[in-house]
């Protein structure tokens, strides 16, 4: 009984394995036919199959990198912008991106949102990187602080290590806290439209108080109906069209 169970269960992982293995070669297949289509200069065709690949949850720096190329040399400056923010969210390190990223936004004039002092400084690593040293540091500091209790002679050293692991999970907490609510944290979205306008309040005919190039970046505070409250460029806020902007985190 052993053995069949034993067989059963290796054939289920084989199973597991081919199934895995025939859908990454299947999202493979597909972003090389999107990748074919970009270099013959079929753009909208390139287009279409990214998308696809995104809608598939399968996300990656790269592939955010490529869909921007695409929308950029179809002429659509705010989808990429848009794609170029999203792969710079997985990899705040790519430089290709960070590169394509200022050439597109100086021929759209986008217009960008100023980061505060405190996040220019903590941009340095990612939400995921501080969460992964807040981890580290709380558990190193929970064997500091359970040493010190059993231990027959606390010394100096300990505790000030204790204190120092401590003060550095608090940190890594509250730094990984301010990048997801900063302005360009989980709120940022991007204008994807031509000719929107942000306005005092939620009609077409309200004043307007600053027109969104697309590409623009703005912090998203609230919703209400088709429109969002938003942070936007040059310290103002006002009201935007929910369905002329995107959020960069998907």
């Amino acid at each position: 009984m052993k053995t069949r169970g034993l067989v059963f269960h290796l054939c289920w992982v084989v199973v597991c394995l081919f199934v895995a293995s025939s859908a990454f070669a299947q999202l493979d297949a597909q972003f090389a036919a999107a990748n074919r289509e970009y270099s013959a200069g079929h753009f909208k065709e390139a287009i279409a199959d990214y998308e696809a690949l995104v809608h598939s949850g399968k996300w990656s720096a790269n592939l955010f990198y490529d869909l921007g190329n695409a929308y950029f040399r179809a002429g659509d400056f705010g989808d990429a912008i848009l794609n170029y923010e999203r792969a710079l969210a997985l990899d705040r390190h790519h430089p290709e991106t960070q590169a394509n990223l200022s050439v597109v936004r100086d021929e759209a004039r986008a217009l960008e949102l100023v980061p505060s002092l405190p996040e220019r400084y903590l941009r340095f690593a990612s939400t995921n990187q501080y969460a992964i040293a807040a981890t580290i540091a709380f558990w190193f500091g929970i064997f500091c602080v359970t040493r010190l209790i059993f231990a027959r002679r606390r010394s100096s050293t300990g505790i000030v290590m204790a204190i120092l692991v401590l003060s550095i999970f608090v940190a890594s907490v509250l730094a990984a806290y301010w990048i997801e609510n900063a302005s360009r944290g989980r709120g940022l979205a991007i204008v994807t439209a031509d000719g929107v306008q942000a306005r005092l309040a939620t009609a077409d005919t309200a004043n307007s108080v600053l027109a969104l190039p697309p590409g623009s970046e703005i912090k998203i505070l609230s919703r209400r109906g088709d429109w969002i409250y938003a942070a936007l460029p040059n310290n103002l806020r006002g009201w935007v069209p929910a369905k002329s902007t995107e959020a960069v985190r998907l």
